[in-house]
């Protein structure tokens, strides 16, 4: 089964919805690094029709204009591009498809594809949030800057049950951004006060 990876530039108080004042001052070499990384996960992207009409008038400018930042606007030029919207769309930029059909089901399917090895989601708050609600998501690679926003869309939204993570991978920036990897988890074991009262200072 294809992986599917959330990956998210988020303030500290769970903001993902990003804005350049308190994104851009953070961005250094170390976040370029991991940025990489999760990209060179997948051979699809999956993304909302916001931040699809956000790349695709960004990127491929960019890869024409042969600056620093061209090679990798070719990769993602160069790669599948899912787009998740309910209106069809015109699409000018190259390897650009609209999923067909449910969201759940359609995922469901690329994940089952034998010749697709892992999906990557940048952004994309409205569909990671499906995708978890539905169990969907394999992992969240989280860039926590060192901010707290104060407004704009979260991650986790309000619901009845917690979302439960494993924390797989941790890596402090010396911009005090945290980089953190997580899998969703089973609960743990219900516990209250009474099992952990000899864990508290001076408890015995």
């Amino acid at each position: 089964m294809a992986k599917i990876i959330s990956t998210l530039f988020i303030s500290a108080d769970g903001v993902a919805e990003i804005h350049p004042d308190w994104h851009f001052p953070y961005f250094d070499e170390n976040m370029g690094r991991a940025v990489g990384e999760d990209y060179d996960t997948a051979d699809v992207l999956l993304i909302g029709r916001e931040t699809y009409d956000s790349f695709a008038g960004a990127w491929p400018g960019r890869e024409a204009a042969g600056g620093d930042d061209a090679p990798f606007a070719k990769q993602l030029g160069d790669v599948r591009k899912v787009v998740v919207s309910r209106q069809p769309l015109e699409f000018s930029w190259r390897n650009s498809e609209l999923i067909k059909g449910d969201l759940l089901d359609a995922v469901t399917s690329l994940k089952a594809d034998a010749g697709i090895r892992g999906i990557l989601i940048p952004g994309s708050i409205s569909v990671v949030q499906q995708l978890l609600a539905a169990g969907l998501v394999d992992e969240l690679r989280l860039l926590v800057h060192p901010v707290a926003a104060r407004k704009g869309r979260k991650l986790f939204d309000d619901g009845d049950a917690p979302y439960h993570l494993r924390m797989t991978a941790t890596e402090a920036f010396p911009t005090g951004v945290i980089r953190v990897i997580y899998s969703p988890t089973a609960a743990p074991t219900k516990v209250g006060y009474d099992e952990v009262k000899e864990q508290v200072p001076g408890g015995k």
